[in-house]
């Protein structure tokens, strides 16, 4: 992928490496790390089943449908996220474009941090014992925290990124060819485990056990719509730069669903594995608010949660540091396959403007590990980052349905889905949820969000920039970011479409 202008040439050897590619943008830390700790978060004593009734409803009603448009658009375009998104709606949108870019950078910033912490435990499973206690298990991550080791293994992950970017998409292909078998294979075999632990039934049965007064919960829809983009990858623009890799001959709208159930069943399974264990472990000797307070004090927001809980796992098992270390090999693979897909998107976006690939890539790296450094430093920035550029992503998804609206809804799926090529049709349905449902969910759950912030959850610091969760920091954040892409719109098109 040496090319430095006009459209890339370069595809996906087949369709098996498209998927397993594209799985390996969704299939990460979202769903091993994240999607557990999301999961506690938003459960009460009654159980976290209200949370999976709303994340499941986005799958359809967000992510596959915003999946779809990303092929679409990326496949026309040819071009990274700022270049296909000019082709599809015109250069006065190209700092909209350059937002959703941005949002997906942003995350790649302490993302890369979250990857290095999975090395860091993998090769902590190699050299050392596993944890025989809570309370050993809660010193190692305390001490990795308080150490300078997560800013090391975070510039060592983003170096190891870049590497991959540097040699091109077939290079991706082939990582993400071993990678992403060798965790799924390594997910079942800690799947059959966590069951097999006494009491992990009951983890089950909290999971899956809805308590619907909460679904009144402006916060718990808010929460599942940003991870259910976190699980897929749907609106960062990542499905979208792999997408201008595809083949003519490659089904967009069978490859979209399979990428979001596929991922949404292996967020699916790290929740089983983590609850089991979890709930196996301390059932015994706490009820449920208690365990379920343990899962939601597990580092700030929860962020401790699988590195704290799965070594507990592997202590119950025979052979359990030969699993240890197969799992946390398994999590270093999704994070790193993930963390590709990233620095290429912030690459590609460079290469369309005329930068040669190695310098762009040099330098979205070498600006990936100073922009994450905070993030490594201080748990608490590294929450903050994760709260507002997740919610970044509900903005990115309405403008990816803006440019399909503008471009014309109707029109995209017939043309540039609905191709001779597609065994699937996709029906007027998806013309609907792009055209109403995804802007309507966006405006009511922000507009929501905002209200109850001021009046119920957080009326003396909402309006507070410095608060790590508040409103205000969420829009100061986007406006900076927004304002400085508007301000420089014609010369970020003016770049992008001459070269």
């Amino acid at each position: 992928m040496t090319k430095t202008s006009g459209n890339t040439k370069e595809r996906f050897v087949t369709k098996w490496g498209l998927i397993i590619s594209v799985l390996g943008i969704a299939v990460g830390t979202g769903n091993i790390w994240r999607f557990p700790r999301i999961a506690a978060q938003n459960g009460t004593e009654d159980g976290a089943g209200a949370f999976l009734i709303a994340w499941v409803c986005f799958l359809f009603l967000f992510s596959i449908p915003l999946i779809i448009a990303e092929y679409g658009i990326g496949r026309s375009g040819r071009k990274g996220v700022i270049g296909s998104f000019i082709k599809m709606v015109g250069e006065k949108y190209a700092w909209m474009g350059s937002f959703i870019g941005f949002v997906a950078t942003a995350i790649m910033f302490y993302y890369s941090v979250v990857a290095g912490w999975c090395l860091y435990y993998l090769l902590e499973s190699i050299f050392a014992s596993v944890p025989e206690s809570v309370e050993q298990a809660n010193m190692v991550w305390d001490g990795f925290q308080a150490s300078a080791l997560p800013s090391l293994f975070h510039f060592t992950m983003i170096g190891l990124g870049g590497l991959v970017i540097l040699k091109g998409v077939k290079s991706i292909e082939r990582i993400n060819n071993l990678l992403i078998p060798s965790l799924i294979l390594v997910l079942i075999v800690a799947l059959i485990r966590a069951l097999t632990l006494e009491g992990s039934g009951a983890g089950v049965r909290y999971l899956f056990t809805p308590d619907l007064s909460t679904l009144s919960n402006p916060q718990l829809w808010l929460e599942a719509l940003t991870q259910n983009a976190w699980d897929t990858g749907a609106a960062w623009g990542l499905i979208l730069t792999y997408g201008a890799y595809m083949r003519m001959s490659d089904d967009i709208t069978i490859s979209a669903f399979q990428t979001g159930i596929g991922n949404n069943l292996v967020s699916l399974m790290a929740g089983v594995i983590i609850f089991s264990t979890v709930f196996g472990i301390l059932g015994a000797d706490m009820t449920d608010g208690e365990i379920l307070e343990v899962m939601q004090t597990s580092g700030p927001a929860g962020t401790g949660l699988t590195f704290m809980w799965m070594p507990q796992l592997f202590n119950e098992m025979a052979g359990g540091r030969v699993f240890a270390i197969l799992f946390f090999l398994g999590l270093t693979f999704a994070a790193f396959s993930s963390l590709i897909s990233m620095i290429e998107l912030a690459t590609k976006v460079f290469v369309d403007m005329g930068v040669v690939r190695r310098s762009a890539t040099i330098g979205v790296c070498s600006a990936g590990f100073l922009f994450g450094l905070p993030s490594a430093i201080n748990l608490d920035f590294f929450a903050n980052q994760d709260f507002v550029w997740g919610v970044g992503l509900m903005v990115s998804g309405a403008f990816m349905s803006f440019a399909v609206i503008k471009f014309g809804a109707d029109r995209f799926r017939i043309e540039l889905v609905n191709t001779a090529e597609s065994k699937w049709k996709l029906g007027y349905w998806w013309t609907f949820v792009i055209k109403y449902v995804v802007p309507v969910q966006v405006i009511s759950l922000l507009a929501w969000w905002i209200y109850l912030s001021a009046v119920v959850y957080a009326p003396d610091t909402w309006y507070n920039p410095l608060s790590a969760f508040s409103v205000a920091t969420v829009f100061v954040q986007w406006g900076v970011v927004m304002g400085l892409f508007k301000l420089y719109n014609s010369k970020i098109a003016g770049k992008t479409i001459t070269n």
